[in-house]
């Protein structure tokens, strides 16, 4: 039997979504091979979380907890931590330096990935495409004509690393420029602002599978809000049709993208990318290597398009890590 700490919580916005997602790990792994322990990972605390619903604190030294004057140690970590520190590098650092194999991507592709504005950098030369974009910096003085000039109207405003569309605004008019640039400073010291791309919205999770990438079923996102933003992913105000009502141009194109943009970074584990189509091209929105993975979720929903149930998705990310 293996041990599995299964990290969930986090520091960000996101912490809640993080929870529902460790949890339906801890509901759904097979528990003739995994003692599964639900870790919750906080500011304040670092602790195991029994079914009583006890708490015992984590030795940071090695990742322990002690039962009853009983040391139990982890063979694996399952991350299910949206946002800081499960999705940004730091989580991956930590373990990487104690030792323990984890489920998600390494440290680097972690803090890449996270920073939106350096990861679509990095992958431009390789012909992905994206939006136009604008960078801001706390503190930068704020001149709207120069920002419009370049993205034009509507555009997008986003905190530059933060998840689960917390910080992003769409902006039709100047007058709505500064308090968006407001909003997401809320979130994060640095934003990014891009031009408003007219198309197809899809979600594409690409998952390390038995050895070998894979892509699964894609999944095309309408929000009935403005766009797809916090609401529309977790209080319903969203369809999320998969797979996508795509031709097979589309499919193939964004399918063979999204491959390459798992592969040229180096991914392991899960991640979701998103894509919206323009004059039939995808451009790429952003990659999340830690999505949801509640019933809900969109990657879920594509594993099941796949035929693969929740508890093979989890069963192979463990094996994958443990390789």
């Amino acid at each position: 039997m293996k041990n599995i700490a299964i990290i969930m919580g986090g520091y960000s916005s996101e912490y809640q979504i993080s929870l529902k997602s460790g949890n339906v790990v801890y509901e759904t792994l097979d528990t003739s091979k995994y003692n599964a322990y639900r870790i919750h990972i906080f500011k304040h605390k670092w602790v195991y979380v029994d079914e009583n619903e006890n708490e015992y604190p984590i030795d940071r030294n090695d990742f322990s907890i002690n039962i009853d004057n009983f040391k139990i140690t982890f063979d694996c970590v399952f991350n299910a931590i949206h946002g800081s520190p499960g999705e940004d590098g730091f989580m991956q650092g930590y373990f990487k330096l104690l030792n323990i194999p984890h489920t998600s991507c390494d440290m680097y592709q972690a803090s890449l990935t996270f920073n939106k504005r350096d990861c679509l950098s990095v992958l431009k030369p390789y012909g992905i495409k994206t939006a136009e974009s604008f960078y801001l910096n706390f503190g930068d003085e704020v001149n709207e004509d120069d920002i419009i000039a370049k993205v034009s109207l509507p555009c997008f405003v986003k905190a530059n690393k933060a998840g689960s569309s917390f910080g992003v605004s769409k902006v039709h008019k100047k007058e709505e420029l500064q308090n968006a640039i407001n909003v997401a400073f809320k979130e994060d010291d640095e934003i990014i602002i891009e031009s408003f791309l007219e198309g197809t919205e899809v979600s594409v999770g690409v998952i390390t599978f038995k050895g070998k990438t894979k892509v699964l079923p894609i999944t095309e996102i309408v929000s009935e809000n403005d766009f797809f933003d916090y609401e529309a992913k977790y209080l319903g105000k969203s369809q999320e049709i998969t797979p996508a009502r795509l031709s097979k141009g589309q499919e193939d194109k964004v399918t063979a993208e999204a491959k390459k943009v798992y592969e040229v970074l180096k991914m392991k584990g899960f991640s979701r990318s998103e894509f919206i189509f323009k004059n039939g091209e995808p451009h790429l929105l952003e990659v999340n290597t830690v999505p949801g993975l509640t019933r809900e979720s969109i990657l879920p929903q594509q594993a099941a398009a796949a035929n693969i149930t929740l508890a093979e998705l989890f069963d192979n990310a463990i094996a994958e890590a443990l390789k």
